[in-house]
């Protein structure tokens, strides 16, 4: 998959509390995607890794879609130089159209907004309604324990072996262009594999 061109979908958090370097990666990741062609989506904030991310690839021309709900427009959450902020409903709305349309997911650490975002991706890619790579920014080893939770999921069968391959865990923001790239189009009989055995 060349990465000129495609839609990123961005899960990642508005904490300011968090260590530097989340936000250190996510405006490397804005800028790294920015500079291959691909646009941004994402929740639309303007602090924590969510502002960086967007600043990232703002700096380098890039377009970023911001996907805000209402409420947190009416707190101004909103990040204020976007190329375009679509205000929904509500976080459901949000998340369904964060992914809708989106080649590829990267995930960067994040709290349990972050986290339902990204096991919905997974889940849907489970169920054959979503083909994309989904890429975990593993920044400080965040992921962990995310990635060992599913293994033993593997383990207990809950799910099954090939699910392993649904993502892809990369150190480095400037990693997450290259697992893109390499990373195959999942499998168009994951419905057939969505149960497990």
């Amino acid at each position: 998959m060349s990465p000129g061109g495609l839609r990123v979908c961005v899960y990642c958090a508005s904490s300011q509390a968090a260590d530097a370097v989340y936000r250190d990666q996510a405006r490397t990741l804005g800028a790294a995607l920015a500079a291959a062609g691909c646009s941004i989506v994402y929740g639309g904030g303007s602090l924590g890794s969510m502002g960086a991310v967007a600043d990232g690839a703002l700096a380098a021309g890039g377009e970023v879609i911001g996907i805000l709900p209402r409420f947190m427009a009416d707190l101004e959450w909103g990040h204020p130089g976007l190329t375009r902020l679509e205000l929904v409903e509500d976080m459901r709305e949000r998340k369904h159209r964060l992914l809708t349309g989106s080649d590829a997911v990267v995930a960067l650490p994040g709290g349990c907004g972050t986290l339902e975002e990204l096991f919905e991706a997974i889940t849907l890619k489970r169920l054959g309604l979503y083909f994309g790579p989904i890429v975990l920014l593993n920044t400080r080893g965040f992921y962990d324990d995310v990635v060992r939770v599913l293994e033993r999921s593997v383990a207990e069968r809950f799910m099954n072996p090939e699910h392993l391959q649904m993502w892809t865990l990369v150190r480095d923001a400037e990693e997450v262009l290259p697992a893109i790239a390499a990373a195959p189009r999942w499998r168009e009989d994951a419905r057939a594999l969505a149960a497990a055995r």
